[in-house]
């Protein structure tokens, strides 16, 4: 793995460009990786897939915890890892053990011995060396070392040992780790500050080739979570990528940008897609004046609209008139809105496609702001655009 900054905009935003052994193109950051279920997206059937942007759509974030029913790491090992497995030679597959949907970390479980998580298995106490045994079975592009995350309401005492037992585990991780796989450090510290700086000053004094910051969109608030970025971020190397989950709203990837950060999770699609929601926020310039909204969009808050409304019933249109992925260019809004009446799993798939094209989209737009050293003045006009849009709905229902 290589990994360069390209540019800067507004002290701490950056694009960088990620080269990954198993991707024919290198890939643009600040970047949005495809969540997945055992390493392919939720919807999205392999052959689907090349119907989103490449390269952009090259990067899939897979949790090994997946894996636990099933296959055994020993018989995924045997075929090949899990390149082979899934047949996606040309994709890049970044592994952590978090899921913010179905494997979630519980901290009161945590021990001295490992983490423990929440899972479709039930909860389960996973050990470093259980952890790099699955790890070395899936042959990874890159991979998070385990933590242990904890919420914002813990005591000062809990945050301060999840911080050492990550730290500790980060050694353990590395001294187990495969020949193959770039190794992300993972950083936490809860809502302090300090814990938050005291971990990453030791993870970066680590031999690893980036980082992964954990225990975000865990209790923290909007106001709260930029001090706690910047205080990771202000420590560690640049010239490394930082990899970071729980940050899905637009509002919040921009909140991650500002303080430096080049990879987020995409489970806010999910969370959309099974809704029923498609995105169809402006992605050129967000300037979209109060004067166009329509009262009579009813499931919109001019971010997204809600397919199951009645109003989409008869709605021949595309979900975004300007959009050019497979479900604009062919479906309208009334099928989708069938389909989802009658519980057809079309309806999630070709939303999917959608939700996930729009969302590289809206990174495409933050790489291009950050280039032009204007990344400050497009996060102030979505912002201000998000707001007027939220008056106007509240105004409408009044």
């Amino acid at each position: 793995m290589k990994f360069a900054v390209k540019a800067w905009s507004n002290g701490r935003a950056r694009a960088g460009v990620l080269h990954l052994g198993s991707c024919p193109s290198p890939i643009e950051t600040p970047s949005l990786l495809l969540s997945t279920r055992k390493g392919l997206p939720v919807f999205i059937s392999p052959d689907l897939l090349p119907s989103l942007p490449s390269p952009d759509s090259h990067l899939l974030q897979v949790s090994p915890l997946h894996f636990l029913e099933g296959l055994s790491p020993k018989t995924i090992s045997s075929v090949g890892g899990l390149h082979h497995m899934l047949g996606l030679h040309d994709y890049g597959l970044a592994a952590v053990a978090r899921d913010s949907v179905n494997c979630l970390p519980e901290c009161d479980s945590t021990n001295k011995l490992g983490a423990s998580f929440e899972t479709p298995c039930g909860r389960l106490l996973i050990k470093p060396v259980e952890y790099m045994e699955m790890i070395s079975s899936l042959g990874p592009n890159l991979w998070a070392t385990l933590a242990d995350e904890v919420p914002t309401w813990v005591s000062d005492k809990r945050n301060k040992t999840s911080v050492d037992r990550t730290v500790r585990w980060m050694d353990e991780c590395i001294a187990l780790g495969p020949a193959g796989g770039a190794v992300f450090g993972a950083v936490v510290g809860g809502s302090s500050i300090e814990e938050r700086g005291r971990c990453a000053q030791e993870v970066a004094r680590r031999n690893v080739s980036g980082y992964w910051i954990g225990g975000f969109g865990l209790g923290e608030s909007m106001d709260d979570r930029p001090a706690l970025l910047n205080a990771v971020t202000d420590i560690l190397p640049e010239e490394k990528p930082r990899l970071i989950c729980g940050l899905g709203l637009p509002e919040e990837v921009l909140q991650g940008v500002a303080s430096g950060i080049d990879l987020f999770d995409s489970v806010y699609i999910y969370h959309l897609t099974l809704g029923g929601f498609a995105l169809t926020f402006p992605l050129d310039g967000i300037d979209k004046k109060k004067s166009d909204f329509q009262l009579s969009d009813i499931g919109v808050d001019h971010t997204k609209i809600n397919l199951r409304a009645i109003v989409y019933r008869k709605d021949a249109s595309p979900l975004v008139k300007s959009c050019s992925c497979y479900t604009c260019q062919n479906h309208t809004k009334a099928y989708i809105n069938h389909l989802l009446n009658v519980h057809e799993m079309l309806a999630q798939i070709l939303l999917e496609i959608h939700n996930t094209h729009h969302y590289l989209g809206f990174f495409r737009s933050i790489r291009e702001a950050v280039k032009a050293g204007k990344f400050e003045q497009f996060r102030r006009q979505f912002l201000e655009s998000r707001r007027d849009c939220l008056s106007t709905a509240a105004a409408a229902n009044a």
